[in-house]
């Protein structure tokens, strides 16, 4: 199954409890902290709520 790589861009100071949440439900700790996860559809769902907040990038096997 195919890979994304999760990078938190932008700091979660002053969001809603929801969005820190879901930054930390993706693993996310620190600004600038990556995690890799499978792309699927909870995944992508996850990273639509705090797009403002990350980046995306595709990760080749």
């Amino acid at each position: 199954m195919a890979k994304i790589k999760i990078t938190l861009t932008r700091s979660v100071i002053g969001r809603p409890q929801d969005q820190r949440a879901t930054v930390k439900a993706l693993g996310l700790k620190k600004t600038n902290s990556s995690v890799i996860q499978e792309d699927n559809a909870v995944i992508r769902g996850m990273v639509h709520k705090v797009e403002h907040l990350v980046t995306v990038q595709e990760v080749a096997e």
